[in-house]
């Protein structure tokens, strides 16, 4: 009887943890779009597609084990405004930065620029803990449990990956889709900013998710214009 009624306990906890996993994957996948831009839009300021992947790469393991930690202080850190404060003013200095500076004559890019792989990583990895601030207390939110938002966050980072890869091609194709991602992140850093000012004014998940949408969808609305070099005209010999 006493195997019976653990074996049932054991598969309603499996069940339940199954879909406690499932909603935080998801959460992770739609919050981190506008997380995937933004650090691909850094990492392009390498302008070396080999340095861009590498600093993506070592810039996310070092992103991971700041989340790690922020999920493990989890409890201590939102007791702390300052700490949603600092994560506010640092995005929205980023969105400073971008739209205050000027394009290149040759490349749409105008966002930070980087002289070596060491300067790209803190900045994608701060950049990371800095949107983490608001997705890590929505997974706490969801569950207590600690292994499930560590294992969603470790398949968060991982999503986060490919999803930064894929939007460091789409960059190049599309005009307005690095604005579009700066837009996200100014988003993101007023949310965090309403909340350390008044928990009522900040906005539903619903609104944000749909507002990313729709500002990424307009970034994806014009591609690039590739200018190809006009070929010289040959010169033809006039007979006298």
């Amino acid at each position: 009887m006493l195997d019976q009624i653990f074996d049932y306990l054991h598969f309603h906890f499996s069940v339940e943890a199954s879909i406690v996993l499932l909603i935080l994957i998801f959460l992770e996948a739609v919050l981190s779009a506008d997380n995937a831009i933004a650090l691909a839009a850094i990492a392009q300021g390498l302008e070396d597609k080999k340095l861009e992947r590498q600093a993506l790469n070592f810039g996310l393991v070092v992103a991971y084990i700041l989340r790690i930690s922020l999920i493990l202080t989890a409890t201590w850190v939102q007791k702390f405004w300052q700490f949603e404060f600092l994560g506010a003013a640092y995005l929205l200095w980023l969105v400073f930065q971008h739209f205050s500076s000027q394009e290149t004559e040759d490349d749409h890019h105008h966002g930070p620029r980087f002289n070596s792989l060491w300067q790209a990583i803190p900045v994608i990895a701060f950049t990371d803990l800095a949107f983490s601030l608001d997705s890590v207390t929505t997974a706490i939110a969801v569950s207590q449990e600690r292994w499930l938002v560590l294992t969603g966050a470790t398949i968060g980072i991982i999503t986060l990956r490919f999803m930064a890869g894929l939007f460091i091609r789409w960059l190049d194709e599309f005009e307005n889709l690095e604005d579009a991602g700066y837009v996200t992140v100014a988003l993101v850093g007023l949310r965090l900013l309403l909340k350390v000012v008044n928990d009522a004014l900040v906005p539903p998940e619903w609104f944000m998710i749909t507002a990313i949408g729709l500002i990424l969808a307009w970034g994806f609305t014009k591609r690039t214009v590739i200018e190809l070099p006009q070929e010289e005209p040959e010169k033809t010999e006039v007979s006298k």
